[in-house]
């Protein structure tokens, strides 16, 4: 008890001697800069609305900055960030970034965070900023409820809107990402969540992660991006109740998975992308309970693949529902609805008394020329399908839905 008592004591002090520093144009203190330097552990730094024009504001100490009624921090071009941070405990929100300088050398941020733990950016805007976020080297963080956008031509000349490398425990939550290389980007990064973001008409990827292990990602909204999602060389992921929709384009596609082990995909959609899912040299993923719908592809493989297992899955109105240039392997296809499925069910169970066999010889056509493609909708492409549904022979025989659903899997209202 006694030990309980000093230690109150001792919060109650600590919080007594915190303080509030004004920061504002009119006020005694003028610069955030000046503001942070001002303060002590614990304290809180307030910018009051205005125009700051600051850059390489250096924090190492926990306190928390807050803007009242989203000051802007105008960098005016200059190749350093905003913030630069190396600090535990420390919050920044409320802030409007603009003008982050573009670098061809070196990596530049509104906020660029190294070698820290515990801290929560939230509520912030950014606008035509090189990169919003850099996190490096740090752990337990939140980047939460901010808004990025940027007008980005190409990938050499553009930074991603969230860029995390060799972290952890990193929650990306609520951001709505528009115009920038990737609008996600992580690599090496381990037991984090990402969810309840909106990333869009960014240049290269809604979200790209590499070297990422044992992390979870789920409603999403991956919309109108060069590509949906890249997912490389990780395991142990989830991913699951995210909508990937809109990626169209010669080499575009919902979701990109390239060796990737021990995954679960479950409850996503897949809706009007050039490719589905395209799969290369994948093993022991669930995928349940996904939509696709009008897609080019729904899925494609492009290498050999183990072990994965599809059910339970709508497959309504692509184009190709499966492309498949390889080894069936023991890949499995069970209890799956297909909108091609033209069998009939006599025991009224619901799953279909006859095989579905979802790649068509045109598709194999297809990938072999490409040219092709302008027949898809051509009579003679339906007299091939059926006469190799009839008689399979360039087609695997052995790869079919034995249980095709006659209905689909909780529709989409």
């Amino acid at each position: 008890m006694k030990n309980f008592l000093f230690f109150f004591f001792i919060s109650l002090t600590f919080f007594a001697q915190t303080k509030t520093i004004t920061v504002c144009p009119s006020c005694t203190i003028k610069t955030i800069k000046k503001g942070v330097l001002s303060a002590n552990d614990g304290d809180t730094v307030l910018v009051k609305k205005g125009v700051y024009k600051e850059h390489l504001i250096q924090l190492s100490k926990s306190i928390a900055i807050v803007g009242e009624n989203y000051p802007i921090i105008d960098a005016l071009g200059n190749k350093e960030s905003i913030f630069a941070i190396k600090a535990d405990n420390f919050s920044i929100s409320g802030f409007k970034f603009i003008n982050v300088g573009m670098s061809f050398t070196k990596e530049i941020a509104g906020i660029f965070v190294t070698n820290s733990k515990n801290f929560v950016l939230e509520n912030n805007i950014f606008q035509d900023d090189f990169y919003a976020f850099i996190i490096q080297s740090s752990k337990y963080g939140v980047i939460k409820d901010n808004k990025i956008t940027g007008h980005a031509v190409n990938e050499t000349s553009s930074g991603n809107g969230v860029h995390v490398w060799k972290s952890s425990h990193i929650r990306i939550e609520g951001n709505t990402i528009s115009g920038m290389r990737d609008g996600i980007y992580l690599e090496f990064v381990q037991k984090s969540h990402i969810f309840n973001n909106t990333s869009k008409n960014n240049v290269r990827y809604g979200l790209h992660f590499m070297f990422s292990h044992h992390n979870e990602y789920y409603q999403n909204e991956f919309k109108k991006n060069g590509a949906g999602v890249a997912v490389m060389f990780s395991k142990h992921i989830k991913m699951h109740n995210n909508t990937f929709h809109f990626n169209w384009g010669t080499a575009s596609y919902g979701l990109l998975l390239k060796e990737i082990n021990d995954a679960d995909i479950f409850d996503n959609i897949f809706e009007q992308n050039t490719i589905g899912i395209n799969i290369d040299g994948c093993n022991r993923i669930h995928y349940k309970n996904n939509h696709f719908i009008r897609n080019g592809w729904a899925l494609k493989f492009t290498g050999g693949c183990y072990s994965n297992v599809f059910e339970f899955n709508n497959f309504m109105h692509n184009a190709f529902d499966l492309s498949y240039n390889s080894r069936l392997n023991n890949n499995k296809f069970e209890a799956n609805y297909w909108s091609e499925y033209t069998g009939y069910d006599l025991n009224k169970d619901g799953i279909g008394d006859v095989p579905f066999r979802p790649v068509k010889l045109f598709s194999y056509v297809v990938n072999q020329t490409p040219e092709t493609l302008v027949l898809l909708r051509s009579l003679f492409v339906d007299i091939i399908n059926f006469s190799e549904k009839v008689s399979p022979v360039f087609t695997p025989d052995n790869l079919k839905d034995n249980t095709p659903l006659m209905n689909p899997v909780n529709p989409i209202e």
